[in-house]
């Protein structure tokens, strides 16, 4: 029997959803092997905010950010469901550090004049990022790929091997399920919990990156505000905590008092899927059985949605043995 597929994408979160499509505009005939449905992927309970969350500077870095932030512009101007530029800024308190290294991928990025922050800030950073909505915008991309021919194949396999059933490439797109997979122990679970309320009117964005108390975000969306959030490297629990919950509320409430009375509308909590290495996008070059190329990309812990259209044009080149543009 003849591969059914040119290529399979291990994983229906955001970065194997992307890389599925990408591959698909390459003219690969493309499937998407998964055991969970994208709503139950930690993607889908993202604040999805462009953002190099705890990640550190490579070159290769700097080019997968700028790619999606362009992406997303193109996309959030031609209406794709859930894609918004949205105004953020972030505030620092102390000296302030120099520009951001992700700085030349925003066109608009400015300091915070005097007059525009209070105690117990010292300035900070105005720029406009795309966010997404992953409510909308993973089913977006699950529509888009298989209404252009794709599959989505739903079943939990053991070993990447597997795949070779399907297709003789393999995109290993598996987050936190790499670890288990590829045997990799680098992989490992940030759990982040959000609180989400009513939006009383709010527009912009907001991070106090240097709380003491925990990491801060205030991401308004369509219909609600995304509240931030926890950084808890090797923490497997999903249920959120109580004490967890408002301890966010009060340090937002804080940063924002125009948010206190905001009626809760939910908790939610994601295990991001850091690699100790940063992210891991390469071609594997030990034999995996009926698979003759396999390309993994995962690890992108926080960044996940900052970095997944770049990460999706590069592991589209290796697999597909082109050359991208500079």
């Amino acid at each position: 029997m003849g591969d059914r597929f040119d290529a399979v994408v291990v994983g229906a979160g955001a970065i194997g959803l992307t890389t599925a499509l990408r591959l698909q505009q390459a003219g690969a005939r493309v499937a998407v092997v998964t055991a969970e449905p994208s709503a139950a992927t930690t993607s889908f309970v993202a604040a999805a905010v462009w953002y190099p969350t705890r990640t550190r500077f490579e070159p290769r870095v700097m080019d997968w950010a700028t790619r999606t932030h362009d992406e997303f512009a193109r996309q959030a101007a031609n209406g794709v469901p859930g894609v918004v530029m949205r105004p953020t800024r972030m505030l620092l308190r102390g000296e302030a550090p120099g520009v951001p290294w992700w700085a030349s991928a925003l066109p608009d990025l400015r300091a915070l004049r005097s007059g525009e922050v209070r105690a117990p800030f010292s300035g900070g950073w105005a720029f406009t990022v795309p966010t997404v909505e992953m409510s909308r915008y993973l089913p977006w991309l699950q529509q888009t790929f298989c209404a252009a021919g794709g599959t989505l194949i739903h079943r939990r396999i053991d070993a990447l091997e597997q795949a070779g059933v399907w297709a003789p490439a393999v995109v290993n797109a598996s987050g936190l399920g790499a670890r288990a997979l590829c045997g990799d122990t680098e992989v490992r679970p940030v759990r982040g919990q959000l609180v989400l309320v009513a939006n009383p009117g709010l527009h912009t964005s907001v991070r106090d990156e240097d709380n003491v108390d925990g990491c801060t975000y205030i991401h308004p969306r369509s219909t609600d505000i995304v509240l931030g959030g926890t950084f808890e490297v090797g923490e497997w629990d999903t249920t959120p905590s109580p004490a967890t919950a408002s301890a966010i509320l009060r340090r937002c409430t804080e940063l924002l008092p125009e948010l206190a009375g905001a009626p809760v509308l939910g908790h939610q909590v994601g295990l991001r899927p850091h690699r100790d290495g940063g992210v891991r996008l390469e071609t594997d070059p030990r034999p995996h059985g009926r698979v003759r190329r396999l390309v993994h990309n995962y690890g992108h812990g926080g960044a996940g949605v900052t970095l997944a259209w770049g990460c999706a044009d590069a592991a589209t080149a290796l697999v597909t043995g082109a050359v991208r543009p500079a």
